[in-house]
């Protein structure tokens, strides 16, 4: 992390970078999720297949998040953001094609594309941020994440309804190469500190990996927010196939309840960031967030189509600022433990971690709920793992506090 004198403005363009080439990654990731039943009906396959979709985006996340370490020291952060901008738009025109095969391969490069962006960033504002802002910028950075969501929730349902799911995908590919071209004229200053003898190794592939799992409080983070993000995919990735096809909304109004979600996820993340810095830490700040998750979703589960509509939203921005809300808190915690100069790398091995509960628990929540008769069902189990993270947490805040 860079010392107390950096510059403020420094802090805040790097900042302003990073969060818009998030919102858009995160995007072109969730706008096949915010318009499931219209895709997955265009394909002639059954909803629940969208565990699957999910899962795939995943696998090819976790791969490249293996690799941004080295891929950032190598290349640059912004050159490797800009990579994975267009990795995202080539996927997305693969997901267009009607064909299942198509959908898979793009489903991949989604992935690929995504994967690096929060590594890249992590580089780029660890050394531009002094300690005291830390929480704080990592958290405003991270709600990229919901930004993007909620983008896709309030344009991708009344384009796939008025225009068809081709023109709500082409949008997204659109926005993505710009935001790419847009980033061009940074790489001179940003890439500056990059490194083209880093040799890219197959070898070394499980090297930031091994570098998590060996130290004990990186270990217990990433642990921890691979829940966290599986219940994260949970409500991003079924929260408007569970309103429209269970609880019969329309699907322009759970894609309204999916964007308040995310603005939930917004505000949570600069909440929560604040609250790290100056008052629990970012331990105590997890406990916090895990219990109101927890909650969040055991209320999901149990709400019917009677719910007043206004009741459903305030649920949707309660679940989202603490579901969506931890990424900031936990990848500052993350940058401050790693060596000096190896924040990437600390950050794409903590993700895989991350990853892989993106990876398995939303999978696990389709088969779940299939077999249990509903979706809510599946939000009220997920509490069980939440609660269980809260005590290795609250371990955790007792060891730092001996």
């Amino acid at each position: 992390m860079k010392a107390e004198g950096s510059s403020s403005g420094d802090t805040w363009r790097v900042l302003a970078i990073t969060l818009a080439i998030q919102a858009m990654v995160s995007m072109a990731m969730l706008t096949v999720p915010a318009i499931a039943p219209a895709f997955a009906a265009r394909l002639g396959v059954p909803v629940s297949l969208l565990g699957v979709y999910v899962a795939l985006l995943y696998v090819g996340a976790m791969t490249a998040s293996l690799l941004s370490g080295p891929l950032v020291r190598r290349y640059g952060a912004i050159l490797v953001s800009q990579t994975g901008l267009v990795f995202c738009s080539f996927g997305l025109c693969l997901v267009l094609v009607p064909w299942l095969p198509a959908v898979v391969l793009g489903a991949l490069f989604i992935g690929l594309g995504y994967g690096p962006i929060t590594p890249a960033s992590s580089h780029l504002l660890a050394l531009n941020t002094p300690p005291h802002r830390a929480g704080l910028v990592f958290s405003i950075k991270q709600t990229g994440v919901p930004v993007g969501g909620m983008l896709a929730g309030m344009v991708a349902p009344p384009l796939a309804l008025g225009a068809g799911v081709p023109a709500a995908l082409l949008v997204v590919v659109v926005f993505c190469l710009l935001s790419a071209a847009i980033a061009l004229p940074l790489r001179r200053v940003h890439d500056a500190d990059r490194v083209p003898e880093t040799p890219l190794q197959v070898a070394g592939l499980m090297r930031p990996l091994r570098m998590v799992l060996s130290h004990p409080a990186l270990r217990r983070l990433a642990c921890t927010s691979a829940v966290f993000s599986g219940v994260q995919l949970c409500l991003s990735g079924y929260l408007v196939t569970y309103l429209h096809i269970e609880l019969g909304f329309g699907l322009v109004q759970a894609g309204v309840a999916m964007s308040v979600a995310q603005v939930g996820g917004v505000v949570g993340r600069i909440l929560w960031g604040h609250v790290a810095d100056r008052f629990f830490g970012a331990t105590l700040t997890l406990v916090v967030l895990s219990l109101l998750m927890a909650a969040s979703a055991l209320t999901t589960g149990i709400i019917s189509e009677h719910v007043p509509w206004i009741l459903v939203l305030a649920l949707a921005a309660v679940f989202g600022a603490s579901a969506t809300g931890w990424n900031g808190v936990y990848l500052a915690a993350v940058a401050g433990l790693a060596p000096p100069g190896m924040a990437g790398t600390a950050t794409g091995g903590s993700l895989t971690m991350t990853f892989f509960g993106t990876l398995l628990l939303p999978a696990v929540f389709g088969l779940v709920s299939d077999m249990a008769g509903g979706l809510g069902v599946g939000y009220m189990l997920t509490a069980i793992p939440i609660l269980f993270c809260t005590l290795v947490l609250l371990r955790a805040a007792a060891a730092e506090k001996a």
